[in-house]
């Protein structure tokens, strides 16, 4: 897929006026149009309901927009469990799937009203001791072992471990949970279940929901409770790599569709509605982190210096993860200098690109690394002592707004504020 960026150089520059890089700027068009697609790929299902995964991209505006669009949210936390019911959600429109869960997050779950969605067996005590059974209630399915799909002779398309995983039940624990469940009081169950990340395949839904139906068949039959949603979860992915291929949500939804009617609906279960959570398919491609090469190097190897860090998209130098990199005004020169594009954190896999091929970089150059839309400005951090970056949102009419702004020292110290030889830090 080629991986073309959403800014040009005049319109990064126009915004560099307001506020000044390192920034995440997200492409509310794109975001728009791709929750519309997701829902008339499922809208087969009269139930359906994609809940953005507020971990992704916790941010009020954001929310706002895909709430404009139809779309719930998935809370893991107190916090975002605030900021979505200051955004408007609240009800149905919430799923709180948490694990290691504190009481008061569970208490505030419950008095929004959210979906509880209980990550183990011994939670069910828990829930009924702080907060209360509600009528509507999931179970977090893990049926360990590997989980694989797509074998070749290049490997496998998907593989990952649930059996390592520290979430979700056996299928024996489920079914006790709905017994215990429903004798307490709850009436509709759930399903939920996240098998594998960042999945580059049309076939990892339909897969999962094969697994999730037969399960609800077999739940179903014997607790003798109703099963009425079952949520694929995330999973999901998008292209990082120019040489990786784009998810297609429509062949994805009739995937789900044909699992639907092959397993479901003969089971006497064509009422069950169809949920999903995907974060980083949702708004993924369409954010972008945007910094300025400030400094070069060159020893051993060549090194471009931003005045953006691991502090402000921590996936590369977590997870070695690929973000690729267009240097705006270059596009069309050619990729004939190879760098490592590094941060200025004190740790040496501060690193957004390593041995990477790129055009000749200058000081002052604009620098746009793509698909920051999640898990970016999110797992931001302050090691070091460095500032959160600001955030801008680019308006369907081309103008931007900030929608975040960049934290301050003030910021940074506040947690301080209290203890006397802090205050000089505080008088303006």
């Amino acid at each position: 897929m080629e991986k073309k960026p959403f800014l040009t150089e005049a319109m990064a520059q126009e915004i560099i006026q307001d506020v000044p890089t390192p920034f995440h700027v997200y492409d509310e068009k794109g975001i728009r149009e791709n929750a519309r697609r997701i829902n008339k790929a499922f809208s087969w299902n009269k139930g359906f309901k994609e809940y953005f995964a507020v971990k992704a991209l916790p941010n009020p505006v954001i929310l706002q927009i895909l709430k404009e669009e139809g779309c719930g949210v998935d809370c893991s936390s107190l916090t975002e469990l605030m900021l979505s019911e200051v955004c408007g959600f609240s009800g149905s429109e919430i799923m709180f799937s948490s694990n290691q869960t504190p009481v008061e997050d569970m208490k505030k779950a419950y008095e929004l009203g959210s979906y509880i969605n209980l990550d183990d067996a011994t939670m069910v005590e828990f829930l009924e001791r702080v907060a209360g059974v509600p009528e509507n209630i999931f179970c977090r399915y893990n049926p360990g072992g590997t989980f694989s799909l797509g074998e070749s002779e290049e490997g496998f398309q998907v593989m990952d471990k649930p059996g390592d995983a520290k979430y979700g039940m056996t299928e024996e624990q489920m079914i006790e949970s709905y017994k215990k469940l429903a004798a307490k009081g709850a009436k509709n169950f759930g399903i939920h279940a996240f098998l594998a990340s960042n999945t580059i395949s049309d076939e990892y839904y339909p897969e999962l929901a094969g697994i999730l139906f037969q399960l609800a068949v077999r739940v179903q039959k014997a607790t003798g409770v109703h099963i009425g949603y079952i949520n694929l979860s995330g999973g999901v992915g998008i292209p990082y790599r120019p040489e990786q291929t784009e998810n297609d949500i429509m062949a994805i939804g009739e995937g789900v569709r044909k699992k639907f009617e092959e397993i479901l609906v003969p089971a006497g279960m064509g009422d069950v509605a169809i949920f999903t959570e995907m974060g980083r398919f949702t708004t993924g491609p369409y954010g972008a982190l945007v910094a300025t090469a400030i400094h070069e190097k060159h020893i051993y190897k060549e090194y471009i210096g931003l005045d953006a860090c691991a502090a402000n998209l921590m996936r590369p130098a977590m997870y070695g993860a690929y973000h690729h990199i267009t240097v705006l005004g270059k596009e069309n020169e050619p990729c004939d200098h190879m760098y490592d594009v590094v941060g200025g954190l004190c740790e040496n896999n501060d690193k957004f690109a390593i041995d990477r091929m790129l055009p000749k970089i200058d000081i002052g150059d604009i620098i746009y690394i793509h698909d920051t839309g999640a898990h970016g400005s999110a797992m931001g951090y302050n090691y070091n002592g460095k500032l959160r970056s600001a955030e801008v949102l680019l308006c369907e009419d081309g103008t931007h707004r900030l929608i975040r702004r960049a934290e301050t020292p003030r910021d940074y110290f506040a947690t301080l504020d209290f203890l006397p030889l802090m205050k000089p830090l505080f008088e303006d």
